[in-house]
This record gives structure tokens, sequence and C-alpha cells, in this order.
């Protein structure tokens, strides 16, 4: 299969090495001013793997040209933060064939959403078959250029969902001849829901707000996870789960689907994380000003937080951690909110038109 990574950080050369060492055809691509992985992987012809992957996997084209990337693909993957979306989908207006799978990996907040707009689409068309993923199957970093290093390879708890969803079993073929434990959900609404990040990062940040501002130096999950801030985690998964079922979709506790990626060893809110193997290492943040809060909060909690509003599920802990990072960051989240249901095509819906999707 002819693979299009559209992408180059962390997750993005993950996929590659994935699906290059199966096989698979691959090509990179990412916007000019990101060039540096990309030049180390269009010299060597391959990327490298550690830990979790061994050895090297050959990348037929690695650059920024994207016609040259997207030539002939069964299947491209968009793998980046929620930010990058829009712009990617508005670089492959007018280069995306009907043959070709569009998949947002993961789809952060509404991935597949965001894409249909930025081709001009609207969210019903069927001319495009573009979905999204809830979760990167991997925990990942780049060493340096070229090279990366996973640490958990998940293989079971990824959910799949296509925009509309009568056609989720057409994105999941495809996805499933790289990982063929990735399922299906009920739609693009579950796999978004289902994302952990939302959940996780703002939470810790805030309540160790001043010991990453005094240089960090703690170990994010391990140090940063203590009895206040898993009753914190807690208690916006609650209201999470409970905006799932006013939609009409299961929403998996957060440690739960935690211990079924292989994260962690309990699924419990304090001991899974701080205890947890797939979190043993990750370093805190230097500063606040870190995508844990700069995207988390106007692209996962506000949407969360309006949507509920919209379906009638109260949530005070939610509406807490947006108020709180917007007083420490000095930003109004809420007003920046970056993907609105209004915004996205949902804002006039109703739950019942919202399940349909």
């Amino acid at each position: 299969m002819r693979v299009t990574i559209m992408g180059s950080g962390n997750g993005a050369t993950a996929a590659a090495f994935d699906c290059a060492q199966q096989g698979h055809d691959v090509a990179m691509w990412d916007f000019p001013r990101f060039t540096d992985n990309i030049a180390a992987i269009a010299e060597t012809g391959h990327i490298r793997g550690l830990v979790k992957f061994e050895g090297t996997a050959p990348i037929r084209y690695a650059g920024h040209d994207l016609d040259e990337a997207v030539k002939g693909a069964e299947l491209v993957l968009v793998v980046g933060p929620a930010y990058a979306h829009e712009a990617m989908g508005e670089e492959l207006r007018g280069r995306l064939t009907p043959d070709a799978a569009l998949v947002a990996l993961p789809a952060a907040c509404c991935g597949a959403i965001v894409l249909k707009q930025a081709l001009g689409v609207d969210l019903r068309d069927e001319s495009h078959l573009i979905g999204e993923t809830s979760t990167l199957p991997y925990g990942c970093r780049l060493v340096e250029p070229g090279v990366v290093r996973v640490t958990t390879k998940v293989e079971d708890g990824v959910y799949v969902a296509a925009l509309p969803s009568s056609r989720t079993s057409e994105i999941l073929e495809r996805l499933q001849r790289v990982w063929p434990y990735m399922e299906a959900a009920g739609n693009v609404l579950q796999t978004t829901l289902q994302n952990g990040n939302p959940v996780l990062h703002p939470a810790i940040m805030l309540l160790n707000a001043c010991r990453i501002e005094n240089g960090g130096g703690f170990l994010f999950y391990t140090d940063g996870v203590t009895p206040a801030s898993s009753r914190l985690i807690e208690a916006v998964d609650g209201e999470r789960i409970a905006l799932g079922r006013a939609l009409g979709v299961d929403v998996l506790p957060d440690p739960e689907i935690g211990f079924r990626q292989g994260y962690m060893s309990r699924p419990d809110y304090l001991y899974g994380y701080n205890h947890g193997i797939g979190f043993r290492g990750s370093r805190a943040p230097t500063t606040l000003e870190f995508r844990y809060l700069t995207e988390d909060v106007p692209y996962g909690l506000v949407f969360a937080s309006e949507l509920a509003r919209q379906v009638g599920v109260p949530t005070p802990a939610i509406d807490t951690i947006i108020s709180m990072a917007s007083i420490v960051l000095d930003t109004d989240f809420r007003a920046q909110g970056r993907r609105l249901p209004a915004d996205l095509g949902l804002g006039h819906l109703t739950p019942e038109e919202v399940r349909a999707l």
C-alpha cells in the first residue's frame, strides 16, 4: 500500500517507520519551515527505530513537494498537533484523489471535521474518504533527526471513525493493514472524546504550576500525579464520560483505556499514572507556555465545555480548568476556542443529529 505521512515530528516519524518496516511504500512531507528531520531522512533514505522499534526502515520520498508525496497514495495520514490540521488540509485541496483515504492520526479534536472543512466539502459529503483515530498508537520521541525512540507501541484500545460513519469500515480496512488491532467507533464524536490528552495534561500542569515555573526538573506523571491531581483528573474524566453518554457514544474512563493500551499496569487514577510503565521517564515541561495547556485547553476542553452546554451536561471541573489556565497564562482561552461546535458545523444540530454523524 502506498502511504503518505503528513508531518515530521515524533508521531509522524514513528508512523512512517512502522508502515515502512511492514513493507508499505512510504513518503513523508512537511512544510518547508520544518526541515531538520525531513532532510536527515531524505539524505539517508531511511528512519532508524529504537527500543520497541529496531533497525531501519526505508522511506521512498521525504521532502516538501506534496504532489510527489501524495502521488498514487492509498492512505494519507495527517500526523501532527491539532493546530496543524487546517493548514495541512488546505495544502491537500485539489491534490487528494477519491481513491485515497485521509485520516487524522489522531483526531486531537474533531480532526476529520477540520480536514473536511479545509478541503471545502460538506460534513456529509462522501466524495472523499475521511476519518480519524482516537489516539496515536505510540509513545515516542525523536532522539535526533531521522531517529525515533518508541517506548510504548499500543496494540489495543485505538478507535477509528469515518465522517460520515457509514464509511468507517472502509477507513478501518486500510488502517488495519498497518494496525490490525484498531476497532470501529460509533462516530467521530466518540474518537474525539476518547482522546485522553485534555483530561490529563491541563490538570497536572495547573496543580504543578509553581514547580514548572521554577524550572521543572520532575517527572510529569510519576511525580506530578498526586492524590489531589488524580481527583481533578477523575472529575474531568467523569464529565467527559457524561457528555459522551448524552451524545449516545461510549467513552471509556481514561485509566481503563490506558490499561488496555499498555501505558499502565492498573486502571487507577493515581497508581495507574504515577506507576505506569508507559508514563515512566516523561519529564515535565519547563514552562507553562506548552501544548499541554496551549493546545489541550483551547482545542480540547473548550470544545467539550461548549458541546456539553449545547446538550445540557454540566461541566464544573472542565470549566474551572479553562478559567485557571486563562488566568495563569493571561489568555482568554474560551474566547480563543479553536474548535467551537458552531465553527465545526455542529452548533445547530440536536443531540440526535450529532449522534447520526
